[in-house]
């Protein structure tokens, strides 16, 4: 089902997944793709905010244990919990790129080639700056590199 969204003081009708890859490839990163993406990465980014809310107030409930193996328990999710706000993190960083990159009109388009990086791989990562081929390149040049 298609969703409206406000951009700039007007409403602006987002379309499905499914419409957007059944849209000629004349019309790519037209203004409705760009909202949809933009729609998509700011959803990303409130639900990676409410994640750290979630996370601030488990920490704050938290009481002192004494048993030993209770704590580690404890000190073990913790861990899991905190490389996870972390990996999130990263992805904030990346989102607002990508942000960035809808306002410049850059976002869509490979930084290597300058190719468009694809409806579909967008819809996967939409945070993707690279087209497919170009991040194989990419891996390989890195994997080659180490193998050194």
């Amino acid at each position: 089902m298609a969703k409206e969204t406000r951009t700039a003081g007007k409403q602006i009708h987002l379309p499905t997944e499914e419409q957007l890859l059944a849209m000629s490839p004349s019309e790519y990163m037209n203004s409705a793709q760009l909202a949809f993406f933009q729609h998509r990465l700011q959803e990303l980014e409130r639900e990676i905010h409410n994640n750290t809310d979630k996370t601030t107030e488990t920490l704050r409930g938290t009481e002192f244990v004494s048993d030993p193996s209770d704590r580690a328990t404890i000190e073990e999710a913790y861990g899991v919990e905190f490389r996870t706000r972390d990996r999130e993190l990263k992805l904030l960083i990346k989102i607002r790129q990508a942000l960035g990159r809808i306002e410049s009109g850059d976002y869509g388009w490979c930084d290597e080639t300058g190719e468009p990086i694809g409806l579909g791989r967008l819809l996967a990562r939409p945070t993707a700056t690279l087209t497919l081929e170009a991040q194989e390149r990419r891996e390989l040049r890195q994997k080659s590199y180490e193998d050194r």
